[in-house]
């Protein structure tokens, strides 16, 4: 596995092994502006606790696919891991070079073959759900092996049902979406969402120079706001620590490595923000959650499978950034305590 300061031979080796130039990558949607258009999920059926859905919650029945290389993905596992799930809801990672065919699966470090379906391309579980499905594919995908088919493919609403729908046995006493905390961590998630989750696609991906600055500006805007917002707070809904932070943080951890040059999010760099970094690293230092950060899998995706942005297939060496430098962001609130000493007994 790993980690995001892994040492420079390591990329030269990795980056390096398929002996890829570039791969051709799936077109993005846009409109006649230029501006990047993400595709809604398709798949948006619930797990349930009580089982008053087609899919009640059960030990074994459902699978995660994920690729560690995804932000959208990476929350998943996150909220996989810190609810103790790991031995609840299956989990495999796919190969993070993406070409036309879209995601699939392989035997390269941090990988696996399919073991539910043996599929080898991730699109094979969309068309055994819907012949006729003809939208992208994307991860996180939650399977019910029961049913043979898709639950659902919206990252925002898997880790709702992570948090609360196994509560019989996974971590019940951790609630990262809290009743009386709904209202704000939906608020601060939209903004999130537009302007910085999707807002450094939209800025990477912008086909015009008017597309492009329509988004990026408002891109730092927001991250000046939550900058001026962690003066006061430690996490983005005062001292606790919620969904909002983990839906936050898988941008935050490939900014620079990947946003501000891949994407051209480059009025100023992570480090640039020095609440926003030490809040980043603070959160990164908690116990397992490192173990979900690839920056391997994270460069190479990007670099590699993105050839209209990076024709040569180079991957950069750099940039050097150290997450585990002390964060100085105090002894930590009761929430992140609470999380931290419970996360200790298992791994995302």
């Amino acid at each position: 596995m790993g980690s995001a300061t892994a040492p420079v031979a390591r990329w030269r080796l990795n980056g390096f092994r398929m002996g890829l130039k570039n791969t051709a990558e799936p077109r993005h949607a846009a409109d006649i502006r230029g501006r990047f258009v993400r595709l809604p999920s398709v798949f948006r059926d619930w797990i349930t606790a009580d089982g008053s859905s087609e899919y009640p919650a059960e030990p074994g029945r459902y699978h995660l696919y994920v690729s560690r290389a995804c932000p959208w993905a990476h929350r998943t596992v996150i909220l996989r891991g810190l609810k103790r799930l790991e031995g609840i809801v299956g989990m495999t990672v796919v190969d993070p070079i993406r070409d036309h065919r879209g995601w699939r699966f392989s035997n390269a470090e941090g990988c696996e073959p399919d073991p539910v379906n043996g599929f080898e391309f991730l699109y094979e579980a969309y068309l055994s759900t819907d012949p006729e499905y003809a939208s992208r594919v994307t991860v996180p995908l939650l399977w019910d092996k029961q049913t043979s088919r898709i639950v659902n493919n919206e990252s925002s609403e898997i880790i709702r049902m992570f948090n609360s729908a196994f509560e019989e046995w996974g971590d019940a006493s951790i609630d990262f979406y809290p009743d009386d905390l709904r209202d704000q961590i939906d608020e601060i998630n939209a903004i999130v969402y537009t302007n910085v989750n999707n807002g450094v696609y939209k800025t990477g991906f912008a086909d015009t120079q008017e597309a492009y600055e329509a988004t990026v500006f408002p891109l730092f805007e927001t991250l000046e706001m939550i900058e001026q917002r962690l003066v006061e707070n430690r996490y983005l809904i005062g001292d606790a620590l919620t969904e909002a932070d983990w839906r936050l943080f898988p941008t935050l951890v490939r900014f620079d490595a990947v946003y501000v040059g891949h994407f051209k999010c480059n009025l100023k760099r992570l480090v640039d923000f020095p609440n926003l970094w030490a809040y980043t690293r603070e959160i990164y230092q908690m116990p397992h959650i490192a173990e979900t950060v690839d920056m391997d899998h994270i460069k190479r995706h990007y670099y590699l499978t993105h050839g209209s942005l990076n024709p040569s297939g180079v991957v950069p060496v750099g940039p050097d950034i150290d997450f585990d430098e002390p964060h100085g962001r105090g002894e930590g609130a009761a929430a992140a305590e609470k999380t931290a000493a419970q996360a200790e007994g298992g791994a995302p």
